[in-house]
């Protein structure tokens, strides 16, 4: 784990984390648990949430449940606040497949727009009165897509977009209550089951990186330490912002993926 942070950093504070089994998400809950915080996890995959629940030690807890289902949300969420006040919440399970508007069924759009979006919206509203307090702090993870078009990503890209939208909402309504709510576009991060899945060779992998400035695939600790930033003191003054951090592709349009 990086040494740029203070080691106890989240020392007495908690985290809340939806799609922390895996990927970018499961980085963060185990930063956030390397810097003292007591972390509980959502994902629907008992298996993949049993395994990151040992990984992350003693002060992880894990939840069963989709975030397409408030109910089931809000149950997980009230359960892991019974264990202590929750201080830092994390949003986090995403979905995706590349696929071209023309070989896309309605179910599948709306697949990738429920996880996403609906859930962020349903782990937000569920998660307000147990930590409305100041110095609370919201995350959403979304992506480049929510402000670049990609091709055969028309699902992800609306879902994104309304995601950001969405949280700049909440800096608006919940900033009278202390609480900061921020999002993190990442660009390309490799180790991701999504990353996989737009670059599965070697000559996509190489093409992706081609079209990055910096170079390279972002690690999943750099994403993971732009939210342990966003959830620190030294972010106290930042609500309602999209933290890009992908390595500059922004600056040529957003674009990575082959126009397909």
């Amino acid at each position: 784990m990086s040494g740029v942070f203070q080691p106890h950093l989240l020392s007495g504070k908690a985290a809340y984390v939806t799609g922390g089994s895996s990927g970018i998400c499961l980085g963060i809950a185990q930063l956030f648990a390397a810097h003292g915080a007591r972390v509980g996890i959502q994902s629907r995959n008992r298996e993949k949430l049993d395994a990151a629940v040992a990984a992350l030690g003693p002060h992880a807890s894990g939840y069963a449940a989709d975030v397409r289902d408030f109910d089931a949300t809000a149950g997980a969420l009230a359960a892991f606040a019974a264990t202590g006040p929750i201080d830092i919440l994390v949003c986090g399970a995403a979905g995706n497949f590349p696929a071209p508007v023309t070989a896309m069924s309605a179910n599948g759009f709306k697949a990738v727009v429920d996880i996403d979006l609906l859930g962020t919206f349903n782990t937000c509203r569920a998660a307000f009165e147990l930590l409305r307090k100041p110095g609370a702090s919201v995350i959403s993870i979304s992506a480049t897509h929510g402000s670049h078009p990609y091709a055969a990503q028309a699902h992800v890209c609306a879902a994104k977009a309304g995601v950001d939208m969405l949280n700049r909402v909440l800096a608006l309504e919940w900033g009278p209550a202390g609480v900061r709510v921020n999002v993190i576009a990442p660009g390309p991060v490799d180790g991701t089951e999504g990353m996989r899945r737009l670059a599965p060779t070697a000559e996509a992998r190489a093409e992706v990186a081609r079209n990055v400035p910096l170079g390279r695939f972002a690690a999943i600790e750099e994403i993971a330490e732009a939210a342990l930033f966003l959830s620190s003191p030294a972010a106290a003054y930042i609500t309602g912002t999209i933290l890009t951090v992908d390595g500059g592709v922004s600056l040529n349009g957003g674009r990575f993926l082959a126009r397909g």
